[in-house]
């Protein structure tokens, strides 16, 4: 039965439940006046009427730190355990009446100086429990002694009164504990948003320098395509002029196997003027040394490299200034826009192509006749 008397043990006061027992939402017992203490503890500014809280609140319980929270009644509001104020009386009625009085116990403390001696007194000197024996003849003679029964309520209310202080310390602290998890969860909040912030403006500045990278490409692209054409139309200009020179050859070899003297000489001459006119190549234009260098577009990034490596966090002045500078982006983005829209690509044609030297004569050879 020694298990079951633990069992109705009060967490607070040590001692077996005291009615009435009231039972907390948590399903642990208590005296309902250890209750009230640890509630009066950890509510000290809370109304009371006769030493008892009158009004809601709210504690913790000792044996599992669940929150309880009071009605209006306070304490008295919590539902009495009837099971364990019965289980109780049946415990002291069977049992307390059949074990042996307290002089008989044999766990009873006896005086180690004095064997057949009970402790029943308290050294207040020295603060040890001792027997009578002791005080009259023995070791505490010439100290001040008190009944062991008053210092035994004395200590036992003062352990109470540490231990609820302990509950409301603990509660406290659980307080501070809290406050300290929900400023993690703050800083943790705090860190993503400004992460998000960092990647936002990096990604705007990837977008400005994907826009610039675009349009400096459309300039190179431009004069690229201007320069090809023009290239193209002139190799198809000396194809034509190639072919045709092919063809009077032809004709030539031709000519010259004629074996009638009369028929030759009357094709040679008109033949001979088709063949000046196919050597005469001044009509066709020429392509001036370097007209292929695109070096023009060459492009440095070492200042703003530098610039990109100096980027930092900006300080609670600069963010005036990044709005304007943000404004000022924009408003060139949009007047470079309209440019693109009203025939950039032209202009850039027109400044970009180098100048084309005027159009050379090939040299001729022009062949001899006999006069």
């Amino acid at each position: 039965m020694d298990s079951l008397e633990k069992q109705l043990i009060c967490p607070i006061c040590l001692e077996m439940f005291t009615k009435p027992v009231v039972i907390l939402p948590c399903q642990h017992n208590l005296c309902r006046k250890c209750a009230n203490d640890i509630f009066q503890s950890s509510n000290p500014y809370l109304p009371t009427r006769g030493g008892t809280v009158t009004s809601g609140g709210r504690f913790r319980c000792p044996s599992c730190r669940h929150e309880v929270v009071l009605n209006r009644h306070g304490v008295y509001g919590l539902q009495r355990n009837l099971l364990v104020e019965n289980i109780i009386d049946m415990y002291k009625q069977e049992y307390i009446s059949s074990r042996p009085s307290p002089e008989q116990k044999a766990d009873q403390p006896m005086c180690e100086v004095h064997e057949d001696e009970k402790i029943n007194i308290y050294c207040l000197s020295c603060c040890v429990p001792t027997c009578s024996m002791c005080k009259v003849f023995g070791a505490h003679k010439d100290c001040e002694v008190a009944p062991l029964n008053s210092i035994y309520q004395t200590q036992k209310t003062e352990l109470s009164d540490r231990i609820a202080m302990m509950v409301g310390n603990n509660d406290r602290i659980q307080g501070i504990i809290s406050q300290l998890e929900e400023t993690c969860r703050s800083i943790e909040e705090n860190g993503r948003r400004q992460k998000s912030k960092v990647c936002e403006k990096f990604d705007h500045l990837y977008a400005i320098l994907e826009d610039r990278k675009r349009e400096m490409n459309v300039k190179v692209n431009a004069e690229q395509e201007e320069k090809l054409n023009y290239i193209r139309r002139l190799t198809r200009k000396y194809g034509d002029h190639l072919e045709s020179m092919a063809k009077i050859m032809e004709t030539g070899i031709q000519t010259l196997e004629e074996p009638e003297m009369a028929v030759f000489l009357q094709n040679t001459k008109p033949l001979l003027q088709k063949i000046a006119e196919a050597s005469n190549t001044s009509h066709l234009e020429r392509v001036e040394r370097g007209y292929e260098n695109m070096d023009h577009y060459s492009v440095s990034f070492k200042r703003e490299g530098r610039a990109l490596r100096n980027i930092d966090f900006a300080r609670d002045d600069d963010d005036d200034e990044e709005e304007e500078d943000e404004e000022e982006v924009a408003v060139d983005a949009d007047s470079r826009a309209g440019q693109t829209a009203s025939g950039e690509v032209d202009s850039l044609n027109e400044e970009a192509l180098p100048p084309l030297l005027p159009p050379q004569p090939l040299s001729t050879c022009r062949p001899g006749t006999s006069s």
